[in-house]
């Protein structure tokens, strides 16, 4: 039987929104099949159980087993063993490595959902080839990996890469003291950069996508949100290029398909990196906002 598991990889992104799996070849790497479903929201119990469902289901349709994987928007203590740091809060507290491995009959590799994006995209990516990569995570939360040499970073702590909980940097006065944050602190990045901080920062409901749509048809309120965001996202990663120089920097999230970004954000970061030039790449993810799926995949390499 083990055997038989190691014939696939597959990866689990548990994401505030959404919950996705991918099986992959063990040996080629191929894509063999792939599901998406909503995060069980609010259950621990739940999540366990979609979790398995999704595993199984492309067990079956492929007729083989494999490695498991999970990225999740947290990570787990080195101390206790439990979830800490999960936006997802019901995970916080919880052994589910341990419990996953339990129900699936197998042993789980478990990482920080942006650990594994950073990491497939710095292994063959958008950031192959490049010294050292930041993975951002731009989606229901705000997270961050990092990989030198395309290896992650990985700290006594495990919070390399956790930018969004630093406070915004240089706030202006209509920015303080900022939102409260789960966490329990106020005016944190991701108060101010999460897809939900945007759409707060618009007002009335609307969905961020629909928010960028109208600012690319001229509307003059939707351009001044994503302005404001621009330069926030600027800020932020100017302090993480003024710690880490990154070679690239590598969007992800739902927030990572906006093209303008891309263009925008290198304008502004000048003015806060302490350096007389900015040669950062600030790239997009050449697997889409599914790469942390496939960076759990590869946990198992």
């Amino acid at each position: 039987m083990m055997a038989e598991r190691t014939s696939l990889r597959i990866g689990v992104d548990l994401g505030g929104s959404k919950t996705e799996v991918i099986a992959l070849d063990r040996e080629s790497g191929k894509e063999l099949a792939r599901r998406r479903v909503p995060t069980e929201r609010g259950s621990y119990d739940g999540t366990l159980r979609v979790v398995r469902e999704l595993i199984e289901g492309v067990e079956g349709e492929l007729g083989r087993a494999g490695t498991v994987g999970v990225g999740i928007p947290g990570t787990i203590s080195p101390r206790t063993g439990l979830v800490k740091n999960a936006n997802s809060t019901w995970l916080i507290g919880k052994p589910f490595d341990r419990d996953l491995s339990a129900v699936l009959d197998r042993p789980v590799r478990l990482a920080n959902d942006a650990d594994c994006f950073t990491l497939s995209e710095a292994t063959d990516g958008a950031g192959a080839g490049a010294e050292s990569v930041f993975g951002v995570i731009l989606g229901t939360g705000v997270g961050g990996g990092l990989a030198v040499h395309g290896r992650l970073v990985r700290g006594p702590n495990a919070v390399a890469g956790e930018w969004g909980h630093n406070p915004l940097p240089w706030p202006g006065r209509d920015e303080l003291p900022g939102h409260y944050c789960y966490c329990g602190k106020t005016g944190c990045i991701e108060t101010f950069l999460a897809g939900p901080a945007l759409e707060r920062d618009f007002g009335g409901g609307i969905p961020a996508a629909e928010v960028v749509r109208l600012a690319t048809e001229g509307d003059d309120k939707a351009e001044g949100v994503l302005s404001r965001y621009e330069d926030r996202l600027a800020r932020a990663l100017a302090s993480v290029i003024n710690v880490f120089d990154p070679f690239v920097i590598v969007l992800g999230g739902g927030l990572g398909n906006v093209s303008r970004l891309y263009r925008n954000v290198p304008k502004l970061w000048g003015e806060y990196v302490f350096s007389d030039a900015v040669d950062t790449k600030l790239v997009a993810p050449k697997f889409g906002d599914s790469s942390g799926v496939r960076g759990a995949a590869w946990l198992w390499e």
